[in-house]
Formats: C-alpha cells, sequence, structure tokens
C-alpha cells in the first residue's frame, strides 16, 4: 500500500516537473521573439505605424497599472471665402498682382475671371487656388491690402473616414494585385487560367489606379488650403436734387409714349381678324330686326281691317 502511494507521488513529480518545463520553454521564446529583457518582463510595449507618416498608434501596458494612448492622425479640408471691395479702376490689376503674388509661394491658382464695366454691370472678379498651410497667412495679408475685406468665412471638413477607407482600399488591392503576380510566375498554369489571371489582374490594376488617383484628390484637399476670392467694386451713393424726378419723368417721355403707341397699334391688330366677323353679323343681325318689325306692323294693320 505505501508503495503504491509512493509510486503515484514519483509520478505527479515528473509530471510537474515537465510542466513547469515547458512553462519556462514558453516564456524564454516569448521574451526572445518580443526582445524583452528579463527586467522588462512585467511591462510590454506594442507599436505600429499608420499609413500616416511617422505617425504611431502606441498602446503600453506595465506591471501595476495599465494605460493607452492613442495617437490617430485626422485630416482636415479647410475653405476660406473672401470678400475683397476695392476702387473699380483699379479691380483687374488687384486680381493680377494676386494671381503673380501666388507664382511666389506654395500656391496654386484653379480659376481666375474678370467682368469689366458695362453700362449695366459693375467690374468684379474672383480667384479659386489652394495654398501651403505655412504660406496661407502670407496670402491672406497680400489679399488684405487689395482692398478692404467685407467678409471672411473659414469652413472645415474631416476627412478622415474616407482617407483611411481609401488607404485600406489600397493596401488590399496591392496585396491583391502581386498576388495575382506570384501566380503569373508559377509553373504548370493552364491557357485558360493564365487568360482568367491576367483578366483579373487588369481590373485589380484599374481598381487600383482609381483609389490612388482618388488619394491624390483627398490629399490635395486635406494637405492645401482651399482660398476663394470674390473682388467687387466700391459702389459709390449719388446725392439727388429736387427736380430728380423731373429730368427722370422727361428723359423717360419718349419711351413711355412710344411703349403706349406700340401696345395701341397692338390692339387694333389683334381686333382687325375679328372685324372681318364681326362686322358681318351685325349687318345681317340687323337686316333681320329690321325685317321681323316691318312684318310685325304689316300683321298689325291688317287685323282691323279684317
Amino acid at each position: 500500500m505505501e508503495d503504491a502511494v509512493l509510486h503515484k507521488s514519483f509520478r505527479f513529480f515528473w509530471v510537474a516537473v515537465v510542466l513547469c518545463a515547458g512553462c519556462a520553454h514558453k516564456a524564454a521564446t516569448y521574451q526572445k521573439a518580443t526582445g524583452l529583457s528579463e527586467g522588462e518582463s512585467g511591462q510590454a510595449s506594442l507599436e505600429f505605424n499608420t499609413p500616416r507618416e511617422g505617425v504611431f498608434l502606441r498602446s503600453s501596458v506595465a506591471g501595476g497599472g495599465g494605460g493607452a494612448v492613442l495617437a490617430a492622425p485626422r485630416f482636415v479640408a479647410v475653405r476660406h471665402k473672401l470678400e475683397i471691395v476695392e476702387a473699380g479702376s483699379g479691380l483687374a490689376k488687384s486680381i493680377e498682382a494676386v494671381v503673380a503674388f501666388c507664382g511666389t509661394i506654395q500656391c496654386e491658382v484653379l480659376s481666375s475671371s474678370v467682368t469689366n464695366e458695362t453700362a449695366v454691370l459693375s467690374p468684379s472678379g474672383n480667384i479659386t487656388a489652394r495654398v501651403a498651410p505655412q504660406d496661407l497667412n502670407k496670402f491672406l495679408d497680400f489679399v488684405g491690402k487689395q482692398g478692404k475685406i467685407a467678409q471672411h468665412a473659414t469652413e472645415s471638413e474631416d476627412k478622415t473616414a474616407a482617407v483611411v477607407d481609401v488607404e485600406a482600399k489600397l493596401k488590399n488591392q496591392t496585396e491583391f494585385r502581386d498576388s495575382l503576380r506570384r501566380m503569373l510566375t508559377k509553373p504548370g498554369v493552364s491557357v485558360a487560367d493564365l487568360l482568367q489571371i491576367q483578366e483579373k489582374l487588369a481590373e485589380a490594376q484599374a481598381e487600383l489606379d482609381s483609389e490612388a488617383t482618388q488619394r491624390k484628390v483627398l490629399a490635395n484637399e486635406t494637405e492645401k488650403v482651399y482660398v476663394e476670392i470674390a473682388f467687387h467694386a466700391e459702389q459709390r451713393t449719388i446725392s439727388r436734387g429736387s427736380f430728380a424726378s423731373v429730368g427722370d419723368a422727361l428723359r423717360d417721355f419718349g419711351s413711355v409714349l412710344g411703349d403706349s403707341l406700340a401696345a395701341l397699334i397692338t390692339a387694333v391688330a389683334a381686333m382687325i381678324p375679328w372685324l372681318i366677323v364681326i362686322i358681318p353679323g351685325l349687318w345681317f343681325l340687323i337686316k333681320a330686326v329690321r325685317r321681323f318689325r316691318e312684318r310685325r306692323r304689316a300683321a298689325k294693320a291688317a287685323t282691323p281691317a279684317a
């Protein structure tokens, strides 16, 4: 009985030794794979590099307490809208000066237009541009010197979700394209499979090019500031005299008379076709009434005689 108990105790002892050895080997393997020393066994650090340049998502866990710090990049599209009021004589020169100044900094003119002064239109102009953030203040200061800033509005739109989605699609499409290219190099691929792989590869490359173009558009929107400038000529107020309304009436006399005559002529021209029908109808109606009256008189005159 005692030998059986002793034998069973030895068996449990050797099982425990084997389990401890396995745990020690697993811990040593983990430390070797993660590059942590024995003094760092109570603290682990994980780092990921996001597609954004040099921006990390860091999560650290320490023995005694845990904390997580996430520093995800944000992609924001910023827009500035300005309205400049200045003398109409120098409006075109102001627009040319802004376009020329844009070429001296990190700025890209998207469009520019000038409307010259006419009898019914005052001079105006528009400029749209994309400016690097570090040169935005220089650009706005120069624009402000061209006239009076009547309005300055700022808008921002968060494009982070769109950028992350496009970058994820780019990564997946790139991996899919590379896997298709590796399949082409494998020996023993049949002609049918080769044609199918090439078709899928062309589709993947087209999708990849489309996503890359979309990423460039988003980068242009988030890495540069969109600026829209509207130029207007200053409106001058002219004082009117006491008899200004009389002068306006005399100036408008000819046009009012001409409009009245034109309306009369139009009315007569519209009535002429109806007169062709109305006049004969009235003549027949009058003649019929006369005949009816004559017959009635004749009937009355014949009645007493009877």
